[in-house]
This record gives structure tokens, sequence and C-alpha cells, in this order.
């Protein structure tokens, strides 16, 4: 794991009207670790994505992708800073094949100038991901015929196809049954790479603590904590806003 931080969010707030839906957020993340968001329904938590990648403007605070900020560009001019991002829904080209998905993540990867030097085709490189993500048996399926599971796989694959500074996960586990849940944990786990930066909003608590490297929980939109999952779990004000009582005793 890198020690140097590739996605830095500094006091980032986000209001609609007096609505603070995000209040003055601040965490860092390095290369090759992976972050945990985690809160209540209607915690901030997507919002806080929404601002990351461009979706929705900051009300104040910055964001930086390597040292330099992104706030005020748009999602595609970040998309070429290095932000990928999947969501909660899958979302996929559902009326292309699960190959030309690939393509047109590969083909953007190439006209950014990532992975300058390699000699591959923009077809060879959708290829080498859909292998990644275990798809490449399906690569002539048309995507809006899969089921979630293979749908999640092939969003994942298409935003690394991207070759991202930051990936910006949406609930990755939504869904899944624990086979797939492990299946997934473990693609993510393969995918860590120094040069990358992980943050991982999710629910399913036993997945991501075995995922996270830290935790940062947010109520009401602002952080409550941030520390390792261990430390999470034990942790008062969080277990009496988001966790339960059933956390506390397996803890202890």
């Amino acid at each position: 794991m890198s020690d140097v931080p590739i996605l830095e969010v500094k006091n980032v707030s986000k209001y609609y009207g007096g609505l603070g839906a995000v209040v003055d957020v601040s965490f860092s993340v390095n290369g090759g670790e992976i972050l945990g968001i985690v809160g209540p329904n209607g915690a901030g938590k997507t919002t806080l994505f929404d601002v990351i990648s461009g979706q929705a403007r900051v009300s104040s605070g910055d964001v930086l992708v390597d040292g330099q900020s992104v706030v005020g560009i748009s999602v595609n001019s970040r998309s070429r800073q290095g932000v990928a991002r999947t969501f909660q829904q899958p979302t996929v080209a559902v009326s292309l094949t699960v190959l030309e998905n690939m393509l047109l993540a590969a083909n953007f990867r190439r006209s950014k100038g990532v992975g300058v030097g390699d000699t591959r085709s923009v077809l060879e490189i959708a290829h080498d991901y859909l292998r990644f993500v275990g798809l490449d048996a399906k690569s002539e399926e048309i995507s809006g015929t899969l089921r979630v599971f293979d749908t999640k796989r092939l969003m994942f694959g298409t935003a690394l196809a991207l070759g991202p500074r930051v990936l910006l996960l949406d609930e990755p586990f939504g869904g899944l049954s624990l086979h797939e849940i492990a299946a997934t944990i473990e693609l993510i786990n393969r995918s860590r790479d120094d040069d990358m930066a992980v943050v991982c909003i999710e629910h399913v608590m036993r997945a991501l603590t075995l995922l996270a490297d830290r935790v940062h929980v947010m109520h009401h939109g602002a952080t409550i904590f941030e520390g390792s999952p261990e430390e999470m779990l034990a942790n008062d004000r969080v277990i009496e806003v988001y966790l339960g009582s059933r956390h506390r005793k397996a803890a202890s």
C-alpha cells in the first residue's frame, strides 16, 4: 500500500437549500487502500459520491485527485482525471453486447493515454478485462439480459478498464447471494493496485469488514467515526446510530 494519498476530500459540504446532505466531511485514501463508507439511509453517502464524481456541485470544500482539485469540472473531465464510479443499480448499455460495453471503456482508456507504451489493441484490452471479471464466455450476450451478478461484474470491469486513479463502488454487494458476495470480495481484492484508491459504500457489514482497511461512518451528512473495521464494531456512537446492540454483543 502506498503512503501517498490519491484522493483527498477536504471539508466538503453539499447543501440543498437549508438541508445539509453532506456537512464538512474530510478524508484521504492512499494508493492500494480501500476505504469503506457506511451509515444509515439518508446519511449522505451517495451524495458524497455525487460530489466526488461530479454529478453534484460541491457547496464548499475541495476534492483533489493526485493533488489537483477537480471541483468545478464536469463528470467527463473527472473521468479523464482518473475518477470512475459504479452505481447501486447496475448501469450498463443494455442494448449492447458485453464485449461492446467493454470496448467503449477500453477505447476511453486509450483516448486518455492510460498505459503509455502498452502495445495491446483496444480489443485485446477489452478481452483482458472480460477475463479478469470472469465474463469472457459471455462476451456476445446482450448486456440487458444478464443477471444481477453478471451485470455488476460487467459494470466493475468497465470501471477498471477506464484506468482509474480513484474507484468509487456504490453498494457492490447489494442483491447478491453469499457465494456471489465472496466472489466479489475476491475480485475487488485482486484489483488492488498502488496506483488506485478505492472507496466503497456498503450496507453488508460482514463483507465490508473483510474488505476495507479503514471505515468512515456518516450520520445526518456528517462524520461520526473513522478507524479500523474492528474499532468501528466496538464504537458506542456507531452502534447507537447504525449497527444496533447485536454488534455490541458480537464485538464483546
